[in-house]
C-alpha cells in the first residue's frame, strides 16, 4: 500500500471540536489503511499542560466517541507511537520556542483548527521563529473572514508568511467522493457533456439540508448565519462545479479558474431584486424524528432577540451564454425533517412531442444526485407504460446507481481523510484559491448589504419542516416545484 512523505502534522486547537470530530477520526482511518509514512509524527497544540501520555489518553477517549468504528488495538498502538503535545498559547510569540524544540526535520503541516482572528498570531508566530520554511504547509478553516474586506485582511496577514503554494484552504465538501464525481459524471459522459447549458436545462435546485440544531455552537453561528456559514462556501462550491465550462486538465490551476469565472459572472443582488430572490429563515420549536426541539432563541445560551438566519433560500442567475436565463434554486437550513444534499438538474420538456396528449405535461426528465447519504444518481426518463392497448401511455420510471451496490467492498472515505492525504502530497485541486475566496465573498456582500439596507428578516418556520412558506412561494411563481425527499 501506498505511503505518502513523511511529515510532522502540527494540529493548533488540539482540544477543539473540529479535532475531536473530524480530523482524529480521519487520522485514525489513514493509519487503518497504512497511508501515514513511518516517520509521520502528529503534534498536539494548545494551552493545556499535557504531556504526551495526557494526550494520548485524550485523543483515545475523543475516538472512542467519535469514530465510526470500534477502536482496533493495533492500529491504536501505531497512532499512539506518533503523538506529541506542546504546551503553547499561540497568542505569545515567544512561546513557539517550545514548538521549534520538538520539530524535525520533516515537512511540517501546520493545521489551524482555531478561529480565523487567530490566524495572525499564528503565522506571525511561526514566521518570527522560522518555522515557516518553504517546505511547510498551512491548512485553513473557513470562515475565512465575514465579508470582502475582512477576507482580503485575513489573507494578507497569513501571505505576509507564507505563500500562496504553502496555503491549503478547506471547504470539506471539496472532499467528498460524490462532489468529485461531478466533474467525471459531466465530462466524461457525452450525453452530458455536451447537452449541458441553457438549451435543454430548464433549472437546477441545489439542497443542503441538516437535522441538528446548534449543538454548542451558539456563540460562532449566530456571529455568522447560513449565508456566511454554507452558502458562502458549500453551496457556492457545488454551484461552481455543476457549471463550469470544461477546464483545460485536472490541476488545480486550471479548476479554480473556470470556477472563477463561473463567481464572477453570478448577477449581485440589490435593492431591487432582493426580495424576489431570497428568503431568510429562523426554526422555532417543533417536533423532529418524533421528539420535540426548541426554538433557535431557546437554545442553550442563546440571544432570544436574535434576528439571525438558519435558513436561506435563494434563486440565482449566472450572466454568461451557456446559462443565460437558467435560474439555479440554492437552500439551505437548520432543524430541516431529513439530512441531505443533492442537486437536482430539471431539463426542459420536448419542443414538440408526439405524445403530449398521453402523459402529464407536467413530467420532465430529471438528473436527481445524491451526495449523501445514501450516495447515488437517478435519471427520471419517460417510459412506455406496458399495455395492449392502442395508446402510448407514458410513465416517469427511474434509472437508479447508488454507491453501495456497486461498489459494496469499497468504503467511501470521509472528506478529510482525502484532503489530508492532498495536502501531505502538496495538491491543491481539492482546496479553494484566495481568489476564489474574494470573488464568491464579494458575491455574498451584495446579499448582506441588501438585506441590511432593507431591514429583511427571517421568518419563521417549524422545527421538522422544510423551511418558510416563502421559501416555496418563490419556486412556485415561477411554476417550478422543489424536490423534497
Amino acid at each position: 500500500m501506498l505511503k505518502y512523505q513523511s511529515c510532522n502534522l502540527v494540529i493548533f486547537g488540539a482540544k477543539g471540536d473540529l479535532a475531536s470530530r473530524k480530523l482524529l477520526p480521519a487520522l485514525y482511518a489513514l493509519e487503518q489503511s497504512n497511508k501515514l509514512h513511518n516517520d509521520t509524527r502528529i503534534i498536539g497544540v494548545g494551552r493545556a499542560n499535557w504531556n504526551k501520555n495526557d494526550y494520548s489518553i485524550i485523543v483515545k477517549k475523543q475516538l472512542t466517541k467519535f469514530n465510526k468504528t470500534n477502536i482496533n488495538n493495533i492500529t491504536w498502538e501505531k497512532l499512539r507511537s506518533r503523538l506529541e503535545f506542546c504546551n503553547l498559547d499561540f497568542n505569545h510569540i515567544s512561546q513557539y520556542i517550545k514548538l521549534k524544540k520538538i520539530l524535525n526535520q520533516n515537512t511540517t503541516i501546520y493545521y489551524f483548527a482555531v478561529p480565523p482572528n487567530s490566524f495572525g498570531d499564528i503565522c506571525q508566530g511561526l514566521g518570527e521563529h522560522q518555522l515557516n520554511h518553504i517546505s511547510s504547509r498551512i491548512i485553513i478553516e473557513k470562515p475565512i473572514g465575514i465579508s470582502l474586506k475582512t477576507s482580503q485582511a485575513i489573507n494578507s496577514q497569513i501571505n505576509t508568511y507564507f505563500t500562496e503554494k504553502q496555503i491549503f484552504r478547506i471547504d470539506h465538501y471539496l472532499g467528498k467522493e460524490t462532489v468529485l464525481n461531478l466533474l467525471s459524471l459531466r465530462f466524461s459522459n457525452i450525453i452530458f457533456s455536451t447537452h449541458w447549458d441553457y438549451t435543454v436545462i430548464d433549472h437546477i435546485q441545489i439542497t443542503i439540508s441538516e437535522t441538528i440544531g446548534i449543538e454548542g455552537r451558539w456563540s460562532y453561528f449566530d456571529q455568522s448565519g447560513q449565508i456566511r456559514d454554507m452558502l458562502q462556501n458549500h453551496l457556492l462550491q457545488l454551484l461552481t462545479l455543476i457549471t463550469i465550462s470544461p477546464p483545460i486538465d485536472l490541476q488545480a490551476n486550471s479548476i479554480q479558474k473556470e470556477k472563477i469565472k463561473i463567481l464572477k459572472a453570478l448577477r449581485p443582488m440589490n435593492n431591487i431584486n432582493i426580495y424576489k430572490n431570497i428568503v431568510l429563515g429562523q426554526y422555532s420549536h417543533g417536533i423532529l424524528n418524533n421528539v420535540h426541539v426548541p426554538s433557535y432563541i431557546n437554545e442553550d445560551n442563546a440571544n432570544k432577540k436574535s434576528t439571525t438566519e438558519t435558513f436561506i433560500c435563494t434563486k440565482v442567475n449566472i450572466d454568461n451564454m451557456q446559462w443565460h436565463g437558467v435560474p439555479f434554486y440554492l437552500r439551505t437550513g437548520k432543524r430541516l425533517p431529513v439530512k441531505c444534499s443533492e442537486i437536482v438538474v430539471v431539463f426542459k420538456k420536448p419542443t414538440i412531442s408526439l405524445f403530449s396528449k398521453n402523459y402529464n405535461t407536467a413530467l420532465s426528465n430529471q438528473l436527481i444526485i445524491r451526495l449523501q447519504p445514501h450516495e447515488g444518481i437517478t435519471l427520471q426518463i419517460l417510459n412506455k407504460k406496458p399495455s395492449l392497448n392502442a395508446e402510448y401511455i407514458l410513465k416517469n420510471i427511474n434509472l437508479d446507481f447508488k454507491y453501495s451496490n456497486v461498489f459494496q467492498k469499497d468504503n467511501i472515505s470521509d472528506a478529510y481523510e482525502r484532503l489530508l492525504l492532498a495536502s501531505i502530497r502538496g495538491d491543491h485541486t481539492l482546496f479553494v484559491s484566495r481568489d476564489e475566496i474574494e470573488a464568491s465573498w464579494k458575491w455574498i456582500d451584495s446579499i448582506i448589504n441588501s438585506i441590511t439596507i432593507n431591514n429583511i428578516y427571517p421568518e419563521l418556520y417549524a422545527a421538522g419542516t422544510w423551511g418558510p412558506q416563502s421559501s416555496f412561494d418563490m419556486i412556485e411563481k415561477d411554476g417550478r416545484n422543489w424536490n423534497n425527499l
